[in-house]
């Protein structure tokens, strides 16, 4: 690992070495074990979209791990007045241990990455969400002791949280359905690129535009809000068109009985999801938002530790 642009990046050794290690960061914090793994290493975060759980989770975590991070939002550094990405990441380079980046398009993480000398952790783009997806897979592993042969309903829009999924499933060995409303659906190239790694690990991609088929025995089910940050706009327009994609007691019945359900948050309670299934017992959402620590912890480790 140099980076974590994208969860297609990975290996599979990667991928599990990265589930070992925030399995044993997070034990090692809940008995109270301190380590400096980052001491002495300082991590730049650039935000150009805001967050709750990115921010805090990623600056707790270079805390714990004796590290120091600064917040650098897009009206505080040159990149937010014209600056080229290419002379920001050369500069950055020459201060930081590493990069968070929380913005819009995928292509500016890329040219980070590829302008600067330090590693770059996507923490969010319009196209992917890896970070996230990395610490759901690990709240699934949490829970039902694997993931090869589970099976994941996500039911919503076709967003970043979508294609990573597509990405995350594929790669560690579980099944993933994808039911979105007609024109929401996710990227084509990423269904495409996830069914063909699905295929070496034995596993299935499902797309379609019917939940209720979707969830049918499904150990997980997923769903993230319908008008993500920068469609406000289209709200109203949302509201309509995702009409029968709600999750509901209902459609939790077509799962399995032991079915999870997950949500990255923010969530609108009466939208995407009802009160009684994200407050209920099958919810894990809480657990989730608590593994982006543990998760971002070992990411942080492999890149600026190099362990």
């Amino acid at each position: 690992m140099k980076n974590l642009l994208s969860i297609s990046h990975l290996t599979k050794e990667e991928l599990s070495s990265l589930l070992n290690l925030t399995k044993k960061l997070k034990y090692e914090n809940s008995i109270g074990r301190k380590h400096h793994l980052l001491k002495g290493k300082t991590l730049g975060m650039i935000f150009s979209k805001s967050s709750t759980r990115t921010r805090v989770s990623f600056e707790t975590g270079m805390y714990q791990l004796g590290g120091h991070s600064l917040f650098l939002s897009a009206d505080d550094i040159q990149l937010g007045r014209g600056e080229s990405i290419s002379d920001t990441a050369k500069v950055l380079s020459r201060y930081l241990d590493g990069i968070i980046i929380r913005t819009f398009s995928q292509d500016d993480v890329v040219e980070l990455a590829d302008s600067g000398n330090i590693p770059v952790i996507n923490a969010l783009t319009d196209l992917l969400h890896p970070c996230q997806v990395l610490a759901d897979l690990f709240t699934v592993k949490e829970t039902f002791h694997k993931l090869e042969g589970l099976k994941v309903a996500y039911i919503g829009d076709g967003n970043n949280i979508a294609n990573s999924l597509l990405y995350g499933c594929s790669k560690s060995g579980v099944n993933l359905s994808v039911a979105t409303p007609a024109g929401y659906e996710c990227n084509p190239e990423i269904v495409k690129q996830a069914e063909e790694t699905a295929k070496e690990n034995h596993c299935q991609i499902n797309i379609s535009n019917h939940p209720q088929s979707a969830v049918k025995d499904a150990d997980v089910i997923y769903t993230d809000t319908w008008t993500s940050m920068g469609m406000e706009e289209e709200k109203e327009k949302r509201i309509r068109d995702f009409d029968g994609f709600q999750v509901n007691s209902q459609l939790m019945s077509h799962a399995k009985s032991h079915a999870i359900f997950l949500h990255c948050l923010p969530a609108y309670r009466g939208y995407e999801v009802t009160e009684d299934v994200i407050d209920g017992p099958q919810s894990k959402v809480f657990d989730q938002a608590e593994n982006r620590l543990h998760m971002q912890k070992a990411i942080l480790v492999k890149l600026l530790g190099g362990k």
